[in-house]
């Protein structure tokens, strides 16, 4: 059995619910995805990706099972996140 690798970031953000579903529209037309204004789930070939808004913050939750997956699981989600945030100067700080 395999242990899996996880990872969160809280992104302090007024827009958390804005860019919780831009990632999970941009993505759903490629890969499972389900979501609402509050919570969404991205599921990659790498693992994957919990999101979670509230009023003040976005949560970034990912999940893989290794640390090479988790890597590139890591850069995809911070790449589209800062790309879909380009006026704000979000910062993904990930824990783990």
């Amino acid at each position: 059995m395999t242990d899996t690798v996880s990872s969160r970031s809280q992104i302090a953000t007024a827009s958390a619910s804005r860019y919780l579903q831009q990632l999970c529209k941009h993505f759903e037309h490629k890969i499972p995805v389900t979501f609402d204004p509050n919570s969404g789930s991205i599921t990659f070939s790498s693992g994957v990706c919990a999101v979670a808004a509230d009023d003040t913050t976005l949560t970034l939750s990912l999940t893989s099972a290794n640390a090479e997956d988790m890597a590139t699981l890591k850069d995809v989600v911070a790449r589209h996140l800062v790309r879909f945030a380009f006026r704000e100067d979000l910062t993904v700080v990930w824990e783990g």
